[in-house]
Order: C-alpha cells, then sequence, then structure tokens
C-alpha cells in the first residue's frame, strides 16, 4: 500500500500555553512535545524533576477525546505491562485533559533513534510482542475489534465521507466496495489484547535502543495481533523512511503476512 503522511508530529515551538495547562504546571516548566492533526497537544511538564510527568490536552471543539477511557486501559495495564502511571483526568470549559506521570525512556521518534532507525523497528516489533504475550486476552475488558471500527468506518460516511476524502490506496475505491472488502477480514483471527496505535512514536526505549514500555493506549483492546503489526510496521515508513519494515517483524518474531497487512492497514485509513 502507498505511504500516508503521519497523523502527529513534534512542534518546532511551544506557542501559547493554555490557562488550564499553566495551572496544573504551577511554577514548573511546560512545554509542547506532541501535536496531533485533531488539534490535541502533549504537554511536558517539570522536566527533569522527581515530578516530570505528561499532559494530554485537547482544547474545546476539538475531536473529542475520550481520556477517561484512556485512563482505565492504562491502569487495566498497568498491571500486566509498563505504562504510564494515571495522575488525573479532567475537563474545565477551555478543553479536557489526561496527566500522567513521565517514564524515563524516549521515544522511538526522539533524535537518538531517528539515526538509528534499525534499531529502533526492531524494539518497535519486540515491544509489541512482549505487551501482546503480557496482556491477558481472556480478562480484558476492552475490544478494538473490527465490528467496532467499522461503525467508525460508517459514521465517517453518514458524516458525508467519502473516497475524495481517503488516502492512499483507498481513494480509487468507492463506498460499497469499501464497505464489503473491509467486512470481511482474513480468518481466522488471532486474537490478543493490541495497543490499538502500536506506532513508533507511541513506543519508548531505554539508552541500549531495546523496547522499554508503550504510551498513547486510548484504544488499547481486544483484536488481531495483525491489526496492530500491520500498522506498527507502516509507522517505519512515515517516521523513518522505506526500508525498515521487516526489522518490525524480526524483532516480533513473524513472518510478514501480505493479506492481512493490506486489511488491516485499509481498515486503518478508512476507519
Amino acid at each position: 500500500m502507498s505511504l500516508r503522511p503521519p497523523l502527529a508530529f513534534i512542534p518546532a515551538e511551544t506557542g501559547t500555553i493554555p490557562a488550564s495547562v499553566s495551572r496544573m504546571a504551577g511554577d514548573q516548566d511546560s512545554e509542547a512535545v506532541w501535536i496531533n492533526q485533531a488539534g490535541g497537544t502533549t504537554y511536558r511538564i517539570g522536566a527533569g524533576t522527581a515530578t516530570d510527568r505528561y499532559l494530554k490536552y485537547a482544547p474545546r471543539g476539538t475531536a473529542d477525546p475520550d481520556f477517561a477511557a484512556e485512563a482505565l486501559r492504562l491502569r487495566w495495564a498497568s498491571e500486566h505491562a509498563r505504562v504510564p502511571e494515571v495522575i488525573q483526568v479532567g475537563s474545565d470549559e477551555s478543553g479536557s485533559w489526561l496527566l500522567t506521570a513521565a517514564l524515563p525512556g524516549e521515544s522511538a521518534v526522539s533524535g537518538t533513534w531517528m539515526k538509528r532507525p534499525e534499531l529502533a523497528a526492531r524494539a518497535l516489533g519486540a515491544g509489541l510482542r512482549k505487551l501482546h504475550e503480557s496482556l491477558p486476552v481472556q480478562d480484558c475488558p476492552f475490544e478494538w475489534s473490527v465490528g467496532e471500527r467499522l461503525r467508525a468506518f460508517e459514521q465517517r460516511i453518514a458524516a458525508g465521507e467519502g473516497p475524495e476524502n481517503w488516502s492512499g490506496d483507498c481513494v480509487h475505491l468507492g463506498i460499497g466496495e469499501a464497505r464489503e472488502l473491509l467486512s470481511n477480514p482474513p480468518l481466522p483471527l488471532d486474537l490478543v489484547v493490541c495497543h490499538g496505535d502500536a506506532c513508533a512514536p507511541n513506543t519508548l526505549l531505554d539508552g541500549h535502543g531495546n523496547f522499554y514500555a508503550h504510551v498513547d493506549l486510548g484504544e488499547l483492546g481486544v483484536a488481531d495481533r495483525w491489526a496492530d503489526l500491520a500498522v506498527a510496521a507502516w509507522s517505519t515508513a512515515w517516521n523513518y523512511g522505506s526500508g525498515y519494515e521487516d526489522h518490525v517483524y524480526a524483532g516480533y518474531g513473524i513472518e510478514p503476512d501480505a493479506t492481512r497487512i493490506g486489511y488491516y492497514r485499509m481498515l486503518w485509513d478508512l476507519s
């Protein structure tokens, strides 16, 4: 499938700090470290201090993230895997937020690992395997199923979106053809607890380039493991350039499955 642009990026400068962010930062420094396409911003507060933490903030009127649902997923996953500790979830008249404690790992898209993409891509796969093996699928109360994601596709169609709004290899599809393809996932399903957004920016590495932790688990839930794998490998092309996807599969310890990769990338794009 074709490449697609990343949906989030590191800002060149912090810009104006919202009042609610400044209030939570108090007398500590805060800086914007990540901006997503929907208008949300992640701030780092108190970098290098004992109270180093991250605040995901969504202004009122932007896409409405369910930070309470993400907090539930983080708290559940924290019993089995290394993920950020939830400090606070809240909202006011200006927006909503999720405050978590910082972890000592470094993002796989930091300057350090952008220079060593093979190592980072392999760690991305190894970390995803560890997550899938650590989270108990039988006990997971959350889902990220095809059926649930197809409802999101239908919501996009109902809102007036169509092929002209789609990207990559999906632009040539009609709505009916896309619906038919999405309604027939490859079987049998190989169910695990998926991250839901297992891209390179959401993977933290230690100082040696080994997997350390995952962040941003707002979509965590039971799904076919390829729903994570296909997009995790794809994200290396968005962040590092072409040629690194096989390192993700090698790190995970699995051979690429072209059928499942194609299906779950299409599902990602259209839902």
